[in-house]
């Protein structure tokens, strides 16, 4: 599929137990019902050829010879579908029993995997009827078929894509403590396919989420679990058929249970790749025992069903959504309490807006002068109005200060700047650049130097937005002596606003954040229209939603721009255009490249999530990157 795209697929198929005849036709048809849904690994139960519970059926000549004749019809009837397929069956060999995953693709047997733990206790028994896997993997010769890998030590490569390489694992080999997954994954495995025959206890469906989210996670794995279901013997035990696809801990498609649901997910192989690639605890080995299997897949402009979030950065679900926010202020606050007692410093200095970054900076900081006990007092607040600063954004700006008890101190820099025009011979009525960042440099001269006058800290309020476009006046904004706010996204700091709002518990206090939440974002540095915010910083820059999701592709996964830009087309479909997508990520890259000498010299402040710009931690780049290889992909 497009840009590392794999679609996988757990079919369940509804069995009868030892007709193996029966249960081929139902496999065929959930291979066929695989195909036309395009997916490409298709994974089946195990030993679902025959059934799990056949108990000492396993024994008898007739239900192996009758599972191996069907097994070959299935390869037979794979040929010209296009995916690889690994049905359970047992396999007979130098007079063992096996427990198999079967690897088919395109009319051939490509290998077989043995099971590695047989589980022999409770309600289990299989070492009555398997040998476990040998030590060695390598090529038998069987019946009819010929030459075969046999072993659990393969792995399935794709010609047509490098990332795609499979291997094979079954049922309690994931439980056991060290799973052959695990090194499958360091070996280059990209995918772990599970043929599983896992019964149903009360809660151990909770466990075996909680175990194959975790092993995808460990292994930084696509992983595909597939469960048996309704069919088998119920003697004894009852089969949920519990499917399960995970891509390195997150869980993309799980079936329901008890009605042999089967379920298809796009796995991200570029985002494992990606993972893998950044983490250097995750080392690769060279085991000589594997043997490499290749198979072909045919080239597909299928569109991925996957969805993607317009606001990476923000969960989805609101008491997950209220936890991170609640931990991003603790995190946000503990910085800066650690900085304060450092310093000896028990006097804050913020610029205060009446905007959202300062807001949020503002809460950060009364929280760590709490969790510190110093008096809230002590935060001095400086609101500076100048020629574009609105009633609106002061007035909030100034009930804020007082709802919180901070300090408040105003100080109108209108006649500091105009004379500074003077000093440098320039026309106030030009309302160029150096209009605007004449007064970002002279508020932040304001806040250095009452810092000084109150050995006090200056608290940066600069959002991690504003970072990487580079929304940010040089040595003016740009600099404080602690930015609580560094690695917070603009569309993250809008709901922590928003979550401080709803659980503030003061109604004076929550209608202005409100109030804040409802203002345009501006740095209000040209004059209002009829006191109107005339400067709206999304319409210059560009939507913030965007660049949010276009900063989280490029810094979480390095994803190339023609990814991210499909990703894009498929999060934000009903929002924006195209060519809207198009011209801002062009902006976003050109940016992003051109403004990193800002980023170089950052003052400290606290990482919060996966994504940071800190030139000490996630972002080491030389400020003099050419951007060009990224936008000639793009046109």
């Amino acid at each position: 599929m497009k840009y590392d795209f794999i679609r996988c697929a757990a079919m369940i198929p509804t069995i009868k137990v030892a007709d193996c005849q029966y249960n081929e036709a139902e496999i065929i048809r959930l291979m066929d019902s695989a195909a036309s849904e395009k997916a490409e690994v298709i994974v089946f139960p195990e030993l679902c050829l025959t059934g799990y519970t056949c108990q000492d059926l396993f024994l008898w000549d007739t239900l192996i010879e009758s599972a191996y004749r069907s097994l070959i019809r299935i390869a037979q009837h794979s040929e010209g579908l296009n995916g690889i397929f690994f049905v359970g069956a047992p396999i007979r060999y130098q007079n063992k029993l096996y427990n198999c995953a079967v690897a088919i693709c395109n009319g051939n047997i490509l290998g077989i995997v043995p099971k590695t733990f047989l589980p022999n206790y409770s309600e289990f028994y299989e070492a009555r009827h398997f040998a476990p896997a040998p030590q060695y993997t390598d090529v038998i010769i069987l019946p009819e078929i010929g030459e075969i890998p046999f072993g659990t030590d393969l792995r399935f490569c794709c010609s047509e894509n490098s990332k795609l390489i499979i291997s094979a694992e079954i049922c309690e080999d994931v439980w056991a403590p060290c799973p052959p997954s695990t090194g499958h994954a360091v070996n280059g495995a990209t995918l772990i396919v599970n043929c599983s025959a896992s019964d149903e206890t009360t809660g151990k469906y909770l466990y075996r989420r909680q175990l194959i989210s975790s092993q995808s996670a460990s292994t930084v794995t696509a992983y595909v679990y597939c469960n048996a279901g309704e069919g088998e013997s119920t003697q004894d035990l009852v089969f949920g058929g519990q499917s399960i696809i995970a891509e390195n801990g997150t869980i993309l498609n799980e079936s329901k249970r008890f009605i042999n649901e089967s379920i298809c997910a796009d796995v991200d192989l570029g985002r494992i790749i990606a993972e893998r690639q950044r983490m250097t605890t995750f080392e690769m080995q060279n085991d000589d025992e594997y043997i490499d299997v290749f198979f072909s897949l045919k080239d597909s402009d299928e569109d991925i069903k996957r969805t993607y979030s317009t606001k990476p950065f923000v969960p989805d679900d609101k008491s997950e959504r209220d936890a991170r926010c609640e931990e991003i202020l603790t995190i946000q606050a503990m910085g800066l309490k650690k900085r304060l007692n450092h310093t000896g410093c028990r006097t804050a200095i913020i610029g205060i807006s009446g905007g959202l970054d300062s807001t949020l900076a503002l809460l950060a900081t009364v929280k760590a002068f709490d969790m510190a006990a110093i008096s809230r007092k002590n935060i001095i607040c400086v609101t500076m109005p100048c020629f574009g600063t609105t009633d609106r954004t002061y007035n909030n700006a100034c009930h804020l200060v007082e709802k919180l008890g901070a300090t408040l101190k105003e100080i109108n820099i209108n006649e500091a700047v105009i004379l500074h025009f003077s000093d440098i011979g320039h026309d106030p009525d030009i309302h160029d650049v150096t209009y605007e960042n004449s007064q970002a440099r002279e508020r932040t001269q304001i806040l250095m130097d009452l810092a000084n006058k109150y050995n006090g800290m200056v608290i940066g309020t600069g959002d991690m937005s504003e970072l990487a476009l580079g929304w940010a006046t040089y040595n003016g904004d740009h600099m404080s002596m602690y930015g609580v706010n560094c690695s917070i996204p603009k569309t993250l700091v809008r709901h922590l606003v928003n979550y401080y709002a709803d659980t503030c518990n003061e109604p004076e206090l929550s209608s202005v954040l409100i109030d804040v939440l409802d203002t345009p974002v501006s740095p209000e540095l040209l004059p209002p229209v009829d006191g109107i915010i005339s400067q709206k910083t999304e319409d210059l820059v560009g939507p913030y939603e965007l660049h949010d999701f276009f900063l989280y592709y490029v810094m979480r996964f390095g994803y190339a721009p023609k990814k991210i830009q499909y990703l894009a087309y498929l999060a934000f479909d009903t929002v924006y255009d195209k060519a809207t997508i198009n011209k801002w990520l062009k902006t976003f890259y050109r940016r992003f490249f051109a403004q990193h000498f800002k980023r170089s010299c950052l003052p400290d402040g606290p990482k919060v999530g996966s994504v940071a710009l800190s030139p000490r931690g996630d972002l080491r780049m030389p400020s003099d990157a050419c951007v060009n290889i990224w936008i000639k992909e793009l046109e």
